[in-house]
Parts: C-alpha cells; sequence; structure tokens
C-alpha cells in the first residue's frame, strides 16, 4: 500500500497505551479523527474529533478523501467494525490498518474459552433471534450487546427460549481499567433493564431448563409445521425436507420463492446455508406479512424480503436466483417466462397438488427434461377405538436444471 490517506485504528479500553507506535503516529498525523464518542475520548484527540452520523454512514470519511484521515472503532474493526464497510468502498492503496484486539476474543480469554468452538454474534444491532440456531445445551456464544438494559432483555429472551438454567456472564468495559465480569444465569437476570458500563457483551454456556432436555432448533430441514405461523397454507414437514432436498441449497446462493406463502421453503432454504439468500413472492398481503414475520422469528429477516405481487410480473428487478421454488400455482405463462430469463444452471422445483398442475408439470417434464417424483404420504390418526392410517394429498414434485 502506497501512501494511504485514511488509517482504520482499533482501540480498546485502554486507550493510547494500547496502540502500537505505527497506530499512535497515524493518529497523532491525521487532521480528522472518526469515531464513537467514546473512541475520541479515549483517544484524546480534541477538536480533530467527530462523531459519527446516526445511523451510521462512511460518507463523511469518504468526502475527505485525499487529506490525512483516522478512523476509530472498537478492538477489530473489521469484525462487526466500521473496518468493512469503508474498506467496501475504496481501493486496496488508500487505506491501511491497525486492528486491536476484539470483545470476542477478549471475552474468550477471560474465560478460558476456544474462541474457534464458540458462536460470536454481534447483537448491538441484530435482533436477539439471530441467536437462535445456536441454542443448544453445552453450547457457547459470545454476544455483543446494544447497551446495559438490553443485557436482561436478552436473558429474559434465552429463558422464554427454554434455556432459562444457561450460566451467564455480562462483560463491561473489557480490558480497561473499568471492566467488570458479573456471572450469574439467564433466568436470575432477567428483569428490568438495569444501568451498567459500555461497552458490554454477553457470554453464554446453554443449558436446558428442566423437563426440556433439547429445547433448540433441528439442523436438518423438515421443521416442525408449528414453528411457523401458518393460515393451513404451508409446504407440510416431510414434503418440505424432500422440496429442500430437490432445491439442494448452497452457501451463498439466492433463492426465488414463488407464492412464499408462510415463507417455510425460504426460511429453511436460508437457514441449511451461509450467506444465502432469498424473495419471496406473494399476491397474498396477510400471508406476506406473516412470511416477514416468521423470518423475523428465526433471526432471518435481513435475509429475506417478501414482494406483495403476483408472478410472473413480480420477478421483475429481482437478482439473479440460483433456484427457484413455485408452492402453488404454476401456470404454463409462468413456466414459459421462467424458462425464458433463468441463467443456464439454475434449479427449478414446482410442487403439484391439483390434477391440472400435476398435468402442467407432467407436460413441461416431457419437453424440458428433468425429474418427476410423486409423494404420497399417510399419518396414523384415531379410527375408533383403534388408529388408522390418513392419508395426505399427493403432491407431484418436477425438478429440472435450466
Amino acid at each position: 500500500m502506497s501512501d494511504p490517506w485514511l488509517t482504520i485504528i482499533g482501540i480498546g479500553e485502554d486507550g493510547l497505551e494500547g496502540l502500537g507506535a505505527p497506530a499512535r503516529a497515524a493518529l497523532a498525523g491525521a487532521e480528522v479523527v472518526f469515531g464513537g464518542p467514546r473512541h475520541l475520548a479515549l483517544a484524546g484527540v480534541g477538536d480533530r474529533g467527530r462523531a459519527w452520523p446516526v445511523p451510521f454512514d462512511p460518507a463523511p470519511v469518504l468526502a475527505l478523501s485525499g487529506r490525512p484521515v483516522a478512523v476509530l472503532a472498537s478492538g477489530d474493526p473489521f469484525w462487526h467494525g466500521a473496518g468493512g464497510s469503508l474498506a467496501a468502498r475504496l481501493s486496496a492503496g488508500a487505506w491501511r490498518a491497525f486492528p486491536g484486539p476484539s470483545t470476542f476474543s477478549l471475552a474468550a480469554a477471560r474465560l478460558g474459552w476456544r474462541l474457534e468452538k464458540v458462536t460470536c454474534l454481534g447483537l448491538h444491532a441484530a435482533p436477539f433471534a439471530r441467536a437462535r440456531a445456536a441454542l443448544a445445551p453445552g453450547g457457547r456464544m459470545i454476544c455483543l450487546m446494544r447497551d446495559a438494559t438490553a443485557v436482561p432483555e436478552f436473558a429474559a429472551w434465552l429463558t422464554a427460549q427454554g434455556f432459562g438454567p444457561s450460566r451467564l456472564w455480562r462483560m463491561e468495559a473489557l480490558g480497561g481499567p473499568r471492566e467488570a465480569v458479573t456471572e450469574t444465569t439467564a433466568e436470575a437476570l432477567a428483569g428490568p433493564p438495569t444501568a451498567g458500563i459500555a461497552p458490554v457483551a454477553v457470554a453464554v454456556e446453554c443449558a436446558a431448563s428442566p423437563g426440556r432436555p433439547n429445547p433448540g432448533l433441528p439442523c436438518t430441514p423438515g421443521l416442525p409445521d408449528d414453528l411457523f405461523d401458518h393460515d393451513g397454507q404451508i409446504t407440510k414437514r416431510p414434503s418440505r425436507a424432500l422440496t429442500l432436498a430437490a432445491l439442494a441449497p448452497r452457501a451463498g446462493e439466492m433463492l426465488w420463492d414463488i407464492g412464499t406463502g408462510s415463507g417455510s421453503i425460504a426460511i429453511e432454504w436460508l437457514r441449511a446455508a451461509p450467506r444465502s439468500r432469498a424473495a419471496g413472492i406473494e399476491a397474498n398481503p396477510t400471508r406476506a406479512a406473516r412470511a416477514r414475520a416468521n423470518a423475523q422469528a428465526f433471526g432471518l429477516a435481513d435475509r429475506f424480503t417478501v414482494a406483495e405481487a403476483r408472478a410472473p410480473e413480480g420477478l421483475e428487478g429481482l437478482p439473479r436466483p440460483d433456484a427457484v421454488f413455485i408452492g402453488g400455482g404454476a401456470t404454463d405463462a409462468l413456466l414459459a417466462r421462467l424458462w425464458d430469463i433463468l441463467p443456464a444452471g439454475t434449479r427449478l422445483v414446482a410442487n403439484a397438488v391439483t390434477l391440472e398442475t400435476e398435468a402442467l408439470v407432467a407436460d413441461w417434464s416431457g419437453r424440458a427434461g428433468g425429474t418427476l417424483l410423486r409423494i404420497e404420504l399417510a399419518e396414523a390418526r384415531p379410527l375408533g377405538s383403534r388408529r388408522g392410517w390418513q392419508p395426505a394429498r399427493p403432491l407431484v414434485q418436477w425438478s429440472v436444471t435450466r
């Protein structure tokens, strides 16, 4: 990097004493220093300091391109910090960085935990539900909190998920003279907001409530139907597992979920593949809102968008897909439009319940190829004083690669 104008510095609660000589020199030579009020006070930059706008926006830094500027962030600026937001908009030679120990590293060091075996989450700017997938007896998490008042709220949320007995460490101002670490349990800490010292993190060693040996979520597709809010229009659990297998989600891929209903297929897609995304199309406003709420409950709302529209009209402007699912209402016009616009290699899965839709996908499979699968399931139900098989409606599934 030749002559970078921007220096990104990770500062801890120990202030200037915790910075190396190159970072201190860059800070001293900066005309303007950006950071949160706490960072600016720790560095003692005086009138050179400028607090970040709220909500966060890197534009004021970028407007000073070419002048010596420094940015202060907590610990490691590239782990839930401003570093990534800035670097994404700059050329490689425009910046340099001096990261410090992250809050995650400091917390793990205090507890003697192997950091590679800990789930690290930034819940300071995300819903608590983001932690839902990591809840399992014996699991460990370190979570950044918005502020001290969020800690008892998070403890109450853990308790509501069935993990009230979990050991919980409230960790404040790690790495500085004001550092405070308090051990308790989630159920003991749940209650009214309390004051504290920023920044605040929470470490959790999960333990389930008595009588609930493991209330965490299964890792495989095919979650119980009652985990989703729905009006009966939902791809049922066994069929959903088979549908996910046909869609074959991979990390970073994009799904179009046409006729998303409760959003169950898209949500299971997102759970199965890290960094994946999904776009739902749903003509019914009530169902669209329900799908968004379901995504929020699973902590996946940031990766799932739902458009209130009909297909194929609602497909315009969506990001390029890697896979497409049609849960109901397939028409010849929709399939023809998809066949025209989908990139080569896109996986398409359509489920048919009615005779008309079954005939449609059978015709398309004859012309375009792919696989037809007829799914017939039955569940044991009471029959008088005994039990008998109650068959579900047969489902025909067409899977094809464009």
